[in-house]
């Protein structure tokens, strides 16, 4: 674990060795002085002045060869955090808006903690995984902020160092591995376990102390007997040798192994420049040396789900030890140690597999949030878990472009990952040259040819079948284009027939000067918005009629007439309007109702009924356009509304969070203002009932430094 003190001048000649005649090395110099300014005075728990903590996550950074933008804003990523006078917009002045974008994710992602390993660590995931969606590098920069913090947090309380440790380990780590960021990923799980089973720990590395000694004399004779061995087959290479980790030893004893049936305890990593080269070492290799049977792994041919590639085996040295031994090229090193989104300038020389699949990668967290933005928190973490850190397996098209899915994904799957107009017309599947159902489970390594047939449509079957946001959202979104479809058919049928019962024909009515003004009245676009007013029971065939005649007036007799009293009332809706449902109603913004609440309803013009509270400012008491309404005690949905809080409580964006999380509130929007007595923070919420939204005020009312406002 290393902890050593750095200063810029070292950090800086560094960069410079890297990132030889960059044109940012200007940009990273005033970014620093920048950032040193901000946290003058600032310290850290440890007693450091705070700007070596930046300076840290820097380093950490550039030992992955990021680009130059992510060293600038790992530098800046503070700043907008313990009270200094940066904001967003003064970022995006001094150094653009990628910069300001960058830190500023990492700022909010920086405000959140995990509160307890079931409920919270989804938040926690949706806002981090946002940050990823939106840039890459914002994770990067986060995963190296935690390293640098998980490596000096001798400085906190140790209870508050096992919170850090479970958070890291639940969040931070599995995201690690999915990017490949093997470097990262290994020491924070060691820094990780010291914490939490500080015994277990110390155990197994009192075993392997015991021998270290011996175990490198080990590794040094069997690293020149393989050296001696490649070149006297001219191959160029280089060798490094290490003993198996704190964490990976205790993963394999937690597993049900035993000491002696941990055979990679003693490693070999053996790097060559080509593909060919590495199964020839493999080849040599077991040519001298017996290798332990079904130990053979090739990842090159067959790559993890994060793309590691390698090719490992086991063997036993002349010494009678085991000796596990890694075979790879220098790029796929880089690719394992540091990540395929980290290493830019092999993405510049064509690695085109990787950068497909970190394209697909990040296609996966967009379509997870985009599809579940209006949905429940469980929605979003079944999702997240099921795309993103569940299994993965990656599929072959018949050209063996490489196509990254989740476990027990289908053909359909597959088809929309190519194309959603793929996706559209699929009709069937070849899978490694044998027809298969649409629903057939896909498997690592699969080839897969999708049959497909211009005239064909999606199934509304397939969404029981699909495992892919992506798929499920191409699927529904295709339905329902084809239902707007036939609104606009319906629409114009409707229209025709009440002008056939007039005798009135279509082009006397929707002429030119009729349909602009229809179109500027209604505040449509073009005549297909109006014929799906009509098709959706917006309007009435006859308003829209009477609209070309000036008369507009008897929109309130029509909605009068529609909500007479029937005899029977159907409990469907959430409100019942004069004893009935079925009626075209609105939920007003401006008071923002929810159930329980005593409410009004407004007639308005072409737009139904709009519900109110009863003591809502915005309704005159008199007018002749009040009518009736009540909730429908039956009704089950939740309601949006929206909270003012004065507040000067700087960790009180953790609490809101954390207190929302526990109580079931689902929060759609969070918007800060700061004025003259603090920060005004508004919060856009959904809740089931006013005795939900009293209690969740109530909760609220209880931090310090927080007071609700009243609406005006």
């Amino acid at each position: 674990m290393k902890d050593e003190k750095i200063t810029f001048e070292d950090l800086y000649a560094k960069i410079k060795e890297i990132y030889k005649d960059s044109e940012y090395l200007d940009k990273i110099k005033e970014a620093y002085e920048y950032a040193k300014e901000e946290h003058k005075g600032q310290k850290r728990l440890s007693g450091d002045e705070y700007i070596t903590h930046p300076l840290h996550v820097c380093d950490i950074l550039v030992d992955l060869n990021v680009d130059e933008t992510t060293i600038i804003s790992a530098l800046l990523h503070e700043v907008l955090n313990n009270g200094t006078n940066a904001t967003k917009e003064i970022l995006e002045e001094k150094f653009g808006s990628e910069v300001a974008i960058i830190v500023d994710s990492v700022s909010k992602i920086n405000k959140l903690e995990l509160m307890d390993e079931t409920e919270n660590s989804a938040i926690y995931l949706r806002k981090v995984l946002v940050g990823l969606a939106e840039d890459p590098r914002v994770l990067y920069i986060k995963l190296a902020d935690r390293l640098h913090n998980m490596r000096t947090n001798w400085a906190i309380k140790e209870e508050k160092q096992k919170d850090k440790a479970r958070e890291t380990m639940a969040v931070l780590v599995p995201i690690a591995h999915r990017l490949g960021i093997n470097s990262i990923k290994s020491e924070l799980e060691n820094i990780c376990l010291k914490i939490l089973k500080p015994d277990v720990y110390n155990d197994i590395l009192e075993r392997l102390n015991k021998t270290t000694s011996e175990l490198n004399n080990n590794l040094l004779e069997m690293k020149d007997d393989l050296t001696h061995l490649l070149n006297e087959n001219n191959i160029k290479h280089k060798i490094k040798g290490r003993v198996k980790s704190v964490y990976s030893i205790y993963n394999k004893l937690s597993n049900g192994k035993t000491w002696d049936q941990i055979y990679d305890i003693l490693a070999l990593r053996i790097f060559v420049n080509t593909e060919a080269e590495c199964y020839t070492v493999i080849g040599l290799i077991h040519s001298k040396y017996r290798p332990v049977p079904k130990r053979f792994k090739d990842y090159i041919a067959n790559p993890k789900e994060n793309m590691y590639q390698s090719l490992h085996t086991t063997v036993f040295g002349n010494d009678g030890e085991v000796y596990e031994v890694q075979v790879r090229t220098y790029e796929m090193d880089e690719i394992a140690e540091k990540g395929i989104a980290s290493h830019w300038s092999y993405k510049e020389k064509g690695t085109k597999k990787v950068q497909a699949i970190m394209e697909q990668k990040l296609e996966m967290f967009r379509n997870i949030i985009e599809a579940n933005s209006e949905e429940e928190d469980t929605s979003f973490e079944s999702a997240m878990h099921n795309n993103l850190l569940g299994e993965l397996i990656y599929v072959f098209t018949p050209k063996g472009d490489v196509i990254e899915l989740p476990k027990d994904a289908t053909p359909i799957d597959f088809a929309y990952r190519i194309h959603s107009g793929v996706g559209d017309t699929t009709v069937g599947a070849i899978v490694n040259d044998n027809i298969v159902p649409l629903s057939y489970k896909l498997q690592n390594n699969d080839i897969v040819k999708i049959i497909t047939n211009n005239n064909a449509t999606p199934n509304n079957d397939w969404l029981s079948i699909v495992k892919t946001e992506q798929a499920k959202s191409k699927i529904k979104s295709y339905f329902s284009k084809k239902e707007r479809e036939n609104l606009i058919l319906k629409g114009k049928s409707i229209l025709e027939k009440e002008l056939r019962k007039r005798k009135i024909t279509l082009n006397d009515v929707l002429n030119d000067d009729n349909v602009n003004k229809i179109l500027k009245d209604l505040k449509y676009d073009n005549i297909d918005e109006l014929y799906l007013g009509i098709g959706s029971l917006r309007y009435t065939a006859g308003y829209i009629i009477n609209l070309t005649k000036e008369d507009k007036h008897n929109v309130d007799d029509i909605l009068i007439e529609k909500i007479k009293p029937r005899r029977e009332v159907n409990y469907k809706d959430d409100v019942i309007i004069d004893g009935n449902t079925n009626i075209m109603y609105n939920l007003a913004k401006c008071c923002n109702p929810v159930k329980g609440d005593e409410i009004i309803g407004f007639i308005t013009k072409g737009d139904g009924v709009t519900i109110h509270k009863k003591d809502c400012q915005n309704v005159s008491k008199n007018s002749e356009r009040l009518i009736t309404v009540e909730w429908n005690k039956d009704a089950s949905n939740t309601y949006q509304t929206t909270l003012n809080l004065l507040v000067n409580n700087k960790n009180f964006l953790m609490d809101l969070i954390t207190t929302a999380t526990k109580e079931k509130i689902t929060i759609l929007e969070i918007k800060n203002k700061d004025n003259i007595d603090g920060t005004i923070c508004t919060i856009t919420i959904k809740v089931k009932d006013k005795d939900e939204l009293e209690h969740f005020k109530n909760q609220l009312n209880k931090f310090k430094n927080v007071k609700i406002m009243e609406s005006s």
